[in-house]
Order: C-alpha cells, then sequence, then structure tokens
C-alpha cells in the first residue's frame, strides 16, 4: 500500500499537526514495514535531511507566500503531485484537504474549534478558508479524529454520516517520562529561575484556555498555599491581548493585586525543557473548555505529575478516572481542588500513580495501527 502524505507542517514539529505527522509516520513505518510513505513537502523545505527510514519525498512548488501559499499547496500543488504519483491513498493529517482529489483521501481533523467557536472564525479570509476546507471534509473517503468528543463534532457541525468517521486517539511523546531525562531538571530549574514548588499551566492563552478561571481559582488557593506553591503560566503569550481571542489577562491579575505575588509568567518553553517542567511542577492545572484531545494533561500524567482539569469536552477521555475534574465554570471548586491535591499526599500520590497507568494506555504504536486500520477499510 503507497500513501502520500500533506506534509505542509513537516517543518513545523512544535505545531499540534507537525507533531501529528513526524510521530505518526515512522510509527506506521515500524508497525508495517511494506507500506510505502512519499511526503508531499513545500518546496521552502526544500531538501530535508531528517526524513524516517523508507520515507520518500517529493518537493513541490508553493508559487506564493503566506496563508495563499499554504491554500495554494493545499489545493493544487499537493493533489497535482499525487496524481503524477497514483498512490493508494492520499492523507492530509491536519483540517485542509483538496476539494478534489485524485485518489481516495483521509483527513486528519483535530477538531472544528472554528466551527463551535465565533471568536476563531472573525475576518472574511478566515471564515472563506473554513468555508473551503469544511466542504473538502465532505468530500474525504474517511475522516480521523482525535477523541470520540471530536468525532460528534464533526458530524454535527460538518454533517458527514458518523460511519465515516473514526476516532483515534494521539499519545505523549515517549520523552514524557518520570525517569527519562530527568538529570537534567535541575538544569532547566536554574534556567527558568524556577522555584522549590510551584503549580504549573503549560499552553496557550486563547479564550477557550479559560485562564480567567484558573486566575480566579487562586484567589482561593493562595492565601492557603500560594506562598508556598506559586502557580506558573507557562507558553508562549499573544501580541494581541484584549481581543476577542485573547482575552486580557494580564489585565486580570493587574486589577487584583493581591494575586501578583502568587502568579507569574514564564513565558516561551523550549520544547526539550517541557519534560522536566512537568516532572518538577506539584500539579498540573488545566481548566480549558474545549479540547479536540487535549494533549497537556496526558504529558503531564506521563511525567508522573498530578493534575487537575475541567471536566470538559475531549478531557475526561483522555485523562480518565487519573485527574482530578472540575465544573470549568466554578474557580472555587478548581481552587479547592488545586488545594486538595497539594496538601493531600494520599490524594497526590494515588493521583500520580493513576495518572502514569492511565498514560502508559497511550502510544503513538496504538494510533499508527488504527490508522493502518482505516486504511485497509478505504483500499477495501
Amino acid at each position: 500500500m503507497h500513501i502520500a502524505f500533506n506534509a505542509w507542517f513537516w517543518d513545523q514539529p512544535f505545531t499540534g499537526s507537525g507533531q501529528y505527522l513526524r510521530q505518526l509516520v515512522p510509527a506506521l513505518r515500524q508497525i508495517d514495514s511494506t507500506l510505502r510513505i512519499t511526503l508531499i513537502l513545500p518546496d521552502r523545505i526544500h531538501e530535508s535531511d531528517d526524513l524516517p527510514d523508507g520515507v520518500d519525498a517529493i518537493y513541490a512548488k508553493t508559487r506564493f507566500g503566506g496563508q495563499l501559499g499554504k491554500v495554494w499547496f493545499e489545493q493544487t500543488a499537493y493533489p497535482r503531485a499525487v496524481a503524477a504519483i497514483k498512490p493508494d491513498i492520499a492523507h492530509v493529517p491536519y483540517w485542509g484537504g483538496p476539494l478534489d482529489s485524485p485518489v481516495p483521501q483521509v483527513v486528519t481533523i483535530h477538531d472544528v474549534i472554528p466551527l463551535s467557536m465565533a471568536e476563531y472564525r472573525s475576518g472574511a479570509l478566515p471564515r472563506l478558508y473554513f468555508s473551503l476546507v469544511t466542504a473538502s471534509a465532505k468530500g474525504a473517503t474517511a475522516i480521523i479524529t482525535d477523541s470520540e468528543f471530536s468525532k460528534q463534532e464533526i458530524v454535527t457541525k460538518i454533517g458527514v454520516p458518523a460511519e465515516r468517521v473514526t476516532a483515534i486517539p494521539l499519545a505523549a511523546s515517549p520523552y514524557f517520562h518520570p525517569r527519562i531525562g530527568a538529570e537534567r531538571d535541575e538544569e532547566v530549574r536554574a534556567r527558568y529561575k524556577l522555584p522549590e514548588s510551584y503549580a504549573l499551566y503549560l499552553g496557550g492563552y486563547d479564550v477557550r484556555k479559560n485562564l480567567h478561571a484558573l486566575i480566579s481559582a487562586y484567589t482561593f488557593v493562595g492565601p492557603s498555599v500560594g506562598e508556598e506553591y506559586p502557580l506558573l503560566l507557562a507558553g508562549k503569550p499573544p501580541t494581541d491581548w484584549g481581543s476577542p481571542r485573547f482575552p486580557d489577562l494580564p489585565n486580570a491579575i493587574l486589577e487584583r493585586p493581591e494575586l501578583a505575588q502568587w502568579i507569574h509568567w514564564l513565558g516561551p518553553v523550549d520544547e526539550a525543557d517541557k519534560p522536566a517542567l512537568y516532572r518538577m511542577a506539584s500539579v498540573f492545572c488545566f481548566p480549558s473548555r474545549y479540547e479536540g484531545f487535549g494533549l497537556g494533561p496526558l504529558e503531564a500524567m506521563a511525567c508522573g505529575t498530578p493534575v487537575v482539569a475541567a471536566n470538559a469536552s475531549s478531557v475526561p477521555e483522555v485523562v480518565g478516572e487519573a485527574a482530578y475534574l472540575v465544573d470549568p465554570d466554578d474557580s472555587r471548586a478548581m481552587g479547592g481542588a488545586i488545594i486538595a491535591v497539594l496538601i493531600q499526599n494520599d490524594l497526590r500520590d494515588s493521583l500520580r500513580n493513576l495518572g502514569l497507568a492511565q498514560a502508559s494506555a497511550f502510544s503513538w504504536q496504538r494510533t499508527a495501527r488504527e490508522t493502518l486500520a482505516v486504511y485497509h477499510k478505504v483500499v477495501r
């Protein structure tokens, strides 16, 4: 069987779509060495020297820069390259399939946030783009998504039959581990000037992440244990605080002067340093109200860190019984959960052990096996 991947995100390994592509391709080869895989890359990449063994590459012209170049690649350059090599299946590993595919097409849609939340499709061009890729998804032979929650969202919001959508979970990378790489932890602590103990949030700051609720939760956590366990907010901040998509979180903290002593901005974190940040945290806080999968809690659990998370969207599927789940709109309950995990050793140890067991149920080999089953179904 020959699979041709749209590899637009191959040189962007720290994006969700880039990480998915880079983890899935070698895992597919590991479980089926007879599988022929071709990456169709945009010509901006030139010659990629990090292709997995047994994987071929074709470089297609993009003609334009920016978003226009991406759309050109998706709708013209990629399908032309597919038509030239005639694979059995064209797999677009993100929501950006062509309207017309010369061979059966599999599209991975990680979430449909722009169809569910208006803040993510503001402006004429985003609305036009999501209309385009929604139409292309309706014509796909099969759709893969990351969770049963996202499957239901796709069926409802896009209007495709449920039998054409398969939920296949993602996995944490192997380097998210309680011991592997732990010899670097103190080096990472020094680099970021981390306190001895802390609560951690690591992720984006857009509106669906629900950081207002976590900040409000620290009005309850702070007076009790905030001095010993400050909250670190890690992740690249946006440039447009106060826009519909990015609430003005810095101002929300400034409006409550007492919070500044308990909440600290850590800023961007190198990908290689993330496991150490998780490992050294006393609790990982994940208040997000909408996730296609929610990789953050899984990474934290894989590192042995207890998790407090919102009981919303796909998160309960990912964490199972291994996290302390709370209503995303109840900051008091969220604060109480954080305090409980921090001060109750038995609860913290139980969540740590349950989390490690839960994380071990997810692997890229499992993701690859279930993806290969979709390919076989499409070919049949």
